[in-house]
C-alpha cells in the first residue's frame, strides 16, 4: 500500500500541485459502502459531505446495473435501444407539466454550456445574469460567469453578477432588501442592453448552495424570474447540488423556490458517481435548437448510463430517500437550532431537507477560521463535512440521500463536540 505522503508526492508529480485536497492532512480512502468510508489505516469516516454518491456508495442496485448492461450492450444513441427511451420517460414524469423533453450529457458543465447554447439561440442576445458568488463548471464560457472560484478568466463582458441576499445575515425588513436585489437586477439589465448583449438567460442554483445556503425574502426568486422574463431572457436552474430530492419537501429544487424555470440542468447525483448529465426543457425548445442544429453525443444516453441512472431512481422509490429526508431534516434542523442558541458565534442554522449548515460570526462578521476549525475537528472525529459561502463561513452538511436515523446522532454527537472544542 502506498503511504499517504508518498501518494501525495506521486499525485503531484503526474497531476500537479494545484489540484485541490480537502483537510490540513488530506485523507487515504481505499472503499466506502453506503455513508461510509473506510481509510488506509482501515479507520471509518462518516460521510456528511458528497452529494455524487446519492443513493449510497457502492450501491447494489446500481453496481448490478451497470454490469449487467455493460455486459449486454453499450452503444450510442444513433441507433435505437429502449433504455435511454424508458429512463427519459421516468426522469421526465418528476418534473411539472411543460417540461417534457430532455438531452443527456455527461457532466454539469456540458448541461450547463447546452444550455446556454439553447438560451442563446432562441433569444438572439448573449448576456447572463448570475449571482455575484456562484460556480457552474468549468468549460470557457462557464468559467467566464464564474464568480465563486479563482479563475484566470475574467468575467465576461456578457456576464453580470448580482449579490444574492441573505435575512440572516441583514437585519432590514424583507421588503427593502428584496428592492434592493431587484434594483441591482434591473441595472444589470439595463447594463447589458446598452452594451449590445442583451438578456439571454438567468442561470442559477435555487437553493444558492455555493453563496451559503441563504435566506432570501419571501418570493425573490420569483421575482427575479419574472424580470429576466420580461427583459427577454430565459430562466435556466443548476440541479446539480439541489435537485433529486435533496430538499426532502420537493423533487427539485425550483420547486422548493416556487419558480417554474425555461430549463434544468442535472449532473452528478444523477449517476450516483457514473458520469451522466442532462438539460430538460419544453418540447418548443428543443425543437427550435434540434431542426437547426444536428447535435448528438457519442457517449451520452449509451444503454449503460441510461440503467444506471435508471437504478438511482429507482432506488430513491423504493426506500422512499427524499421522504426519508424531509423527516430526518425536522430532527437535525432542531439540533442545529439548539446549537445556534447556545453559541454566540453561530449566526444561524441554514438550509432545508438533506442539505444543511451553520453560519459562523463574530459581531456579525463572517468567521471562516471558527468553520475552518470545525471542520477539521470533525474530521479527528472520523465525520466528513465541509464549508461554503462567499467568506467559506458556513458549515456544509450534505451527505448521500441514505444517511439515516442511524447516523444523525452521531454527526450531531461530533458537530457538538467540536464546537465545544472551539
Amino acid at each position: 500500500m502506498i503511504t499517504t505522503p508518498e501518494l501525495i508526492a506521486r499525485r503531484n508529480a503526474t497531476l500537479g500541485p494545484h489540484s485541490p485536497l480537502f483537510y490540513n492532512e488530506p485523507l487515504q480512502f481505499v472503499s466506502a459502502k453506503g455513508v461510509w468510508f473506510t481509510d488506509i489505516n482501515g479507520d471509518r469516516y462518516l460521510d456528511g459531505y458528497n452529494n455524487v454518491p446519492h443513493v449510497g456508495h457502492a450501491n447494489k442496485r446500481v453496481q448490478e446495473a451497470l454490469t449487467t448492461q455493460s455486459a449486454t450492450l453499450n452503444i450510442h444513441t444513433r441507433y435505437l435501444n429502449d433504455r435511454v427511451v424508458l429512463y427519459a420517460e421516468r426522469l421526465l414524469r418528476t418534473f411539472d407539466r411543460g417540461l417534457d423533453r430532455v438531452l443527456l450529457g455527461n457532466s454539469g458543465s456540458e448541461a450547463n454550456e447546452l444550455a446556454m447554447r439553447i438560451a442563446r439561440q432562441h433569444t438572439g442576445a448573449t448576456g447572463i445574469i448570475v449571482s455575484d458568488h456562484s460556480y457552474h463548471g468549468n468549460t470557457i464560457t462557464l468559467a467566464q460567469l464564474t464568480t465563486g472560484l479563482k479563475t484566470r478568466e475574467p468575467l465576461g463582458p456578457h456576464v453580470r453578477g448580482i449579490r444574492v441576499p441573505d435575512l440572516d445575515s441583514d437585519p432590514r425588513p424583507q421588503h427593502e432588501v428584496a428592492a434592493e436585489t431587484l434594483a441591482e437586477l434591473d441595472l444589470a439589465i439595463d447594463s447589458l442592453r446598452e452594451a449590445g448583449y442583451g438578456v439571454a438567460a438567468c442561470l442559477f442554483d435555487p437553493l444558492f448552495s455555493t453563496e451559503g445556503l441563504p435566506r432570501l425574502p419571501h418570493k425573490l426568486a420569483a421575482q427575479i424570474t419574472e424580470r429576466v422574463r420580461k427583459a427577454g431572457g430565459l430562466v435556466i436552474t443548476d440541479e446539480v447540488q439541489s435537485g433529486f430530492g435533496r430538499t426532502g419537501s420537493h423533487m427539485w429544487g425550483y420547486q422548493y423556490a416556487g419558480i417554474r424555470p425555461d430549463l434544468v440542468t442535472l449532473g452528478k447525483p444523477m449517476g450516483n458517481g457514473h458520469p451522466v448529465s442532462a438539460v430538460i426543457t419544453r418540447e418548443e425548445l428543443l425543437e427550435e435548437f434540434g431542426s437547426t442544429n444536428e447535435f448528438f453525443n457519442t457517449f451520452a444516453g449509451n444503454p449503460v448510463s441510461a440503467a444506471v441512472a435508471e437504478a438511482v431512481l429507482l432506488e430513491m422509490e423504493d426506500h422512499s430517500l427524499r421522504e426519508r429526508a424531509r423527516q430526518l431534516s425536522v430532527t437535525a434542523q432542531k439540533r442545529l437550532s439548539q446549537l445556534t442558541s447556545q453559541h454566540s458565534f453561530i449566526r444561524a442554522a441554514k438550509g432545508t431537507g438533506m442539505f444543511l449548515g451553520l453560519d459562523f460570526a463574530v459581531d456579525n462578521a463572517p468567521a471562516p477560521h471558527l468553520a475552518k476549525r470545525v471542520v477539521e475537528a470533525m474530521k479527528q472525529r472520523r465525520v466528513l463535512i465541509s464549508r461554503i459561502g462567499r467568506d467559506d463561513s458556513v458549515l456544509k452538511i450534505r451527505p448521500p440521500l441514505t444517511f439515516g436515523p442511524q447516523e444523525l446522532p452521531i454527526l450531531c454527537e461530533a458537530l457538538e463536540a467540536s464546537l465545544q472544542e472551539i
